[in-house]
């Protein structure tokens, strides 16, 4: 099973930017589609993007598109989430998750539940 460290995380003004990292474990990287997901205290943990695994598919939450980017370097066994414009309702806890879709599904899920394995989460706080 993969294994995900995220990084990156901060305290940033709103309107700021950060790149949060996700390095994963092992040499089977590309046989897994990756997400972003987020949770704020008091707030179920929500989706905020995926990326297939070959990087070509990605797909973003309506409150991030356009502001977030997520990325992916095979080579580097690393997704990242470039998140700017923040605003303080971004505020949460940052989760990577990863998903064995093996070596022919280029596809990634919004559902939570079908990712086997997560990080242990990054901070972002953002001050208005």
């Amino acid at each position: 099973q993969v294994q995900l460290v995220e990084s990156g995380g901060g305290l940033v003004q709103a309107g700021g930017s950060l790149r949060l990292s996700c390095a994963a474990s092992g040499r089977t990287f590309s046989i897994y589609a990756m997400g972003w997901f987020r949770q704020a205290p008091g707030k179920e943990r929500g989706f905020v993007a995926c990326i297939s695994r070959s990087g070509g598919r990605t797909y973003y939450a309506d409150s991030v598109r356009g502001r977030f980017t997520i990325s992916r370097d095979n080579a580097k066994n690393t997704v990242y989430l470039q998140v700017n414009s923040l605003k303080p309702e971004d505020a949460a806890v940052y989760y990577c998750a990863a998903r064995n879709v093996g070596p022919t599904d280029d596809s990634c899920t919004f559902r939570p539940n079908e990712y086997a394995a997560w990080g242990q989460g990054t901070q972002v706080t953002v001050s208005s």
